[in-house]
């Protein structure tokens, strides 16, 4: 095994000194908006690097209340802006492709906890299945803050019109 993780410069400085594959993950059962549950820190053993910032490891030490996560279950995790590396799931990373997630308000962190599909269903009930959204705004999985996320391939008649760079839409505060 090449453990090439253990070079990877988005984990850098985080590995155990005496366990060299195993570092700190958030873990959680969603963000705020799906789970009443507080996301945890655990210890996590690295067994692969799967992309550029995407990994997969195995869960060393039991959450308190998480009910998605457990001893021994592999996840994968990611090594977002901010101080700590956090869990994804399939379908978020499915969908994270389509959508700009800009940081958090308060802290930066540029990742959600929840598919970008789950928040729209649930921040906004009554939404027509067939509509699509531009951008929405949610709160950080981290610290409450704010979050924009904004459909990569939505395109306003403004920016077909308007040659050169364009102006911060009016719900753009952050960049």
């Amino acid at each position: 095994m090449s453990h090439e993780w253990r070079q990877h410069p988005k984990l850098q400085g985080r590995f155990h000194p005496d366990a060299p594959d195993d570092l700190q993950v958030i873990v959680h059962d969603g963000g705020p908006r799906l789970s009443s549950a507080s996301p945890e820190l655990v210890w996590v053993t690295v067994m692969a690097a799967e992309g550029p910032d995407l990994f997969s490891g195995k869960v060393l030490n039991q959450p308190r209340q998480l009910k998605s996560v457990a001893q021994g279950t592999v996840i994968k995790f990611v090594a977002p802006e901010g101080e700590h590396l956090v869990m994804v799931t399939e379908k978020y990373l499915a969908e994270r492709g389509r959508w700009n997630i800009h940081g958090c308000s308060k802290c930066g962190f540029d990742a959600l906890f929840d598919a970008p599909s789950d928040l729209m269903r649930v921040i906004f009930p009554h939404l027509p299945a067939d509509a699509s959204m531009e951008m929405f705004t949610s709160f950080c999985g981290l610290c409450g803050g704010v979050q924009g996320v904004e459909d990569k391939n939505a395109v306003s008649i403004e920016d077909e019109a308007t040659p050169g760079p364009k102006p911060r839409k009016w719900w753009q505060f952050w960049r």
